[in-house]
């Protein structure tokens, strides 16, 4: 496979990473172009990879493409693919930007051009990221196969109908900042009842990742696992009660509802 990437921020160097350090590509079959000099010399000198002097270069000379630019900067780059069509012939074009749909995408490029959106998310950084794509029109069960491939090697992959993309991008896409800010409620409340900082964020950061991970390892439903926590009359069953009371569950919630609302209206 010969990659490309176009915008080199962290999400996009992420992705390519994950590729050529799982064997997906060959760091010599990688190709990007950016806006900034600086992305660029840092992933050819670190990666390996090459740098071209402008998209329609990098288009040409992958397979697969990344568009991994802020959402507002798609269109353009799609544009600027378009004016150039002979760039576009065989390649894939694979989309990150929150809120874009297909229809938006496909409208930009030549009729005939495969498309795919995706949504990957930062854990992707550390190799633990949480993706899902969807197929355009033209799209092929090979292209979903390489796809799955480049996310996959950054952590999992799933493939969703369209119309969930913006939930997706509520759950995984914003999640982590969510949890973020949960680990650091939780080693606050630590910090308010005595423990040192560095203690209860070390615990916080314990908690979360290994109750995490007796989700994902046991396959038990966490209502399940939450009340092999919770013995009648204990402190674990009082606490649960204040967060109803506060409603910590309805506030995760609306955040989900809140992001995929917002996905919405960039995709208008």
């Amino acid at each position: 496979m010969k990659l490309g990437l176009i915008g080199c921020g962290k999400m996009g160097r992420a992705l390519v990473e994950g590729a050529v350090k799982s064997g997906v590509v060959k760091a010599e079959d990688v190709f990007i172009s950016s806006r900034t000099q600086s992305a660029m010399d840092s992933m050819t000198s670190e990666l390996g990879v090459t740098a071209l002097e402008s998209n329609v270069e990098v288009a040409a000379a992958a397979e697969v493409v990344l568009l991994c630019t802020k959402p507002n900067d798609i269109p353009l780059v799609l544009l600027e693919l378009a004016n150039e069509p002979e760039c576009l012939t065989s390649t894939l074009l694979v989309s990150a930007a929150a809120g874009l749909t297909l229809s938006q995408l496909e409208q930009v490029v030549p009729e005939g051009v495969r498309v795919i959106r995706c949504m990957p998310n930062t854990p992707s950084l550390i190799g633990q990221g949480a993706a899902a794509y969807s197929l355009g029109s033209a799209a092929t069960v090979k292209d979903a196969q390489m796809v799955c491939a480049v996310l996959g090697s950054a952590g999992s992959v799933i493939e969703v109908q369209e119309k969930l993309m913006n939930a997706v991008t509520g759950v995984s896409g914003s999640g982590p900042a969510y949890v973020y800010t949960f680990i650091e409620s939780l080693a606050d409340g630590g910090v308010a009842e005595g423990l040192p900082r560095a203690q209860a964020l070390e615990l916080a950061v314990k908690t979360v990742q290994g109750a995490a991970a007796m989700v994902a390892e046991t396959g038990v439903h966490p209502a399940i696992l939450r009340d092999m926590v919770t013995s009648p009359g204990g402190t674990t069953i009082a606490a649960l009660a204040s967060l109803e009371e506060n409603g910590f569950r309805s506030a995760v919630i609306k955040a989900v509802r809140t992001a995929k609302n917002k996905a919405d209206e960039m995709g208008k």
